[in-house]
């Protein structure tokens, strides 16, 4: 027998430990197979925790933001304008140094390669690069230094690091299990899911922007899943928050045909103010990080100076500070003039560049949506006074161009639509959006290549605006398929060109074209450089088309 001469206290300390064993096998070969209920199971679990994860940032911020202003609401501006102007411009500073030294403290412990806090981005990256896993670490001071950030006053969005902190805590939670690739995909999923419904309170949203951004498919066999978790984040939201939406929106009068018509030049300026946007929030951190180097000023120093100019810039206009949504609410309600909302359109982003350029916590969902409504808000003005009666008035369209311009600067132009859906219930406004950021979203890709989300994963040197094809081509390595060589055949091949064993499979294929060769030696990259394996171009061409395949069966199984 098994326990035959084993002491009584060692097997009974061992059945408990065969048994977690046993479930954890079976819970890993369910998943790998697919089985939805199981999905669902863990679904459950990753909604809970991403929810209050959410949440527990939104809390935190508050806290911050209290203990910064005095005030822990929404109504920052208004709270702000009643401050000195001393209290206005030091408590950015004040926050900029906590940040500092939190990013010093990542970058000294390895947890933040790139000396900044991680976001949505990161996101897509673990699901299409590192198979659906995330650090927790990384993931944990992420949203700390958020949480510092946008209570402090730095102007950019608390829904990024929600997304990113959901999709952390589903890593963890499901780590356990050791999930294959393709769960492992679907939770992070989940995670994001989750965060962005128990953010906006709508759940449809919340799950069309786990599909649309960050598994970029629509697999039946994760429709349940995210679903799940997303309906557990609104859920959370409603008990601790209650039903109302992100931020109050007006009622919506009936659009006229003259209303619709207008929905193509306002799409045209959306779209213009969404590349403008894209350009500078993915160009200008990386020139400022280039100056510093030149200046031999550390990355992790910047935040003070950015918390400085996000502070002068409050003295002449309080509605840039934080998250900023008592200024978008207000744009909804037709509350700013003409040269007001202008004027703000123009310092929030001046205020959101400098703070992620700064090396600031935050997102850019938030920051979207403020120039939309107030674009819109604009718009909506100039077409009352054109159209008078007939026009559906200014809160119509900046509903219309917070959607819009939200849409095309983050590729998510559904996900878009339908939290304006769920947050004004018109189905006018819904239709006239889907018009406007149509021909935004179509305008800004072609000019800027990818979203801002895209843009930023390509700093890696990954492209995944143009499919799993390219990415296989750029995740799997030549130790990955080469075939071990001994000692004496590895000698045979020390004057044949060859491959090193970090080569991504895309430049083992041109290669092999380049050279005109059916296989190659590997070399090692450490000291004297030996060859240790071997790598033909039939291997190669297996290993691309079973990845390929792979990716196909996960996204339309």
């Amino acid at each position: 027998m098994e326990n035959a001469g084993r002491p009584l206290a060692e097997v009974v300390r061992a059945r408990p430990r065969r048994g977690l064993a046993r479930l954890r096998r079976g819970l890993r070969n369910a998943f790998s197979e697919g089985r939805s209920p199981i999905l669902w199971i863990a679904a459950i679990a990753v909604g809970l925790a991403a929810g209050y994860g959410a949440l527990g940032l939104r809390w935190a911020i508050s806290g911050v933001q209290w203990a910064a202003f005095g005030h822990a609401g929404e109504a920052l501006a208004s709270a702000a304008g009643e401050l000195p102007a001393v209290m206005l411009v030091g408590a950015p500073v004040i926050g900029g140094l906590i940040v500092s030294a939190l990013l010093w403290l990542g970058a000294r412990q390895r947890w933040l390669d790139e000396t900044r806090a991680e976001g949505v981005a990161d996101v897509m990256e673990a699901r299409a690069i590192d198979g659906g896993r995330m650090r927790a670490a990384p993931g944990l001071l992420s949203a700390l230094i958020a949480a510092v950030s946008l209570g402090s006053g730095a102007s950019a969005g608390r829904e990024g690091p929600a997304v990113h902190l959901g999709a952390t805590l589903a890593s963890l939670v499901t780590r356990p299990l050791g999930l294959p690739a393709r769960a492992a995909r679907i939770m992070l999923a989940c995670g994001a899911a989750a965060a962005v419904s128990a953010s906006f309170n709508a759940p449809v949203a919340g799950a069309l922007f786990a599909f649309e951004v960050i598994l970029g498919h629509y697999a039946l066999r994760s429709i349940a899943p995210v679903a799940v978790s997303s309906v557990i984040g609104a859920i959370l939201s409603r008990i601790h928050f209650g039903a109302q939406p992100a931020f109050p929106i007006p009622e919506i009068e009936p659009a006229s045909l003259i209303d619709f018509a207008a929905m193509l030049p306002l799409g045209a300026a959306a779209a213009g103010l969404a590349i403008a946007f894209t350009l500078a929030v993915t160009t200008l951190p990386g020139w400022a990080a280039q100056r510093a180097h030149s200046w031999s000023i550390p990355l992790w120093a910047l935040p003070p100076v950015g918390g400085l100019l996000v502070g002068l810039i409050a003295l002449l206009a309080p509605e840039v500070l934080g998250v900023g949504y008592e200024a978008t609410a207000t744009a909804l309600a037709g509350g700013y003039a003409i040269a007001t909302l202008a004027g703000l359109i123009v310092m929030k982003f001046i205020a959101t560049v400098i703070t992620l350029s700064a090396r600031f916590g935050g997102g850019v969902f938030s920051p979207s949506l403020y120039l939309g409504a107030l674009l819109g808000a604009l718009f909506g003005q100039i077409a009352v006074t054109a159209f008078g009666e007939n026009s559906a008035g200014a809160a119509f369209y900046a509903v219309v161009g917070m959607g819009a311009v939200s849409g095309a600067a983050l590729g998510a132009p559904l996900s878009t639509t339908l939290i304006v859906f769920e947050l004004t219930a018109s189905y006018e406004a819904s239709i006239a959006l889907l018009v406007a950021v149509s021909l935004a979203t179509l305008i800004t890709q072609a000019v800027t290549k990818g979203s801002i989300f895209h843009r930023q994963v390509e700093r890696h040197g990954y492209d995944l605006t143009r499919g799993d094809a390219r990415v296989i081509l750029q995740t799997i390595r030549a130790r990955d398929v080469m075939t071990p060589l001994s000692a004496d055949d590895a000698a045979a091949e020390m004057d044949a060109p060859s491959l090193y064993e970090d080569d991504y499979l895309g430049r083992a294929l041109g290669f092999f074209a380049a050279e005109r060769l059916d296989g190659a030696p590997v070399r090692s990259r450490t000291g004297e450089q030996p060859i240790i394996g071997y790598l033909t171009k039939a291997d190669a061409h297996a290993a691309y088309a079973a990845a390929l395949q792979a990716r196909h069966e996960e996204e339309h199984g």
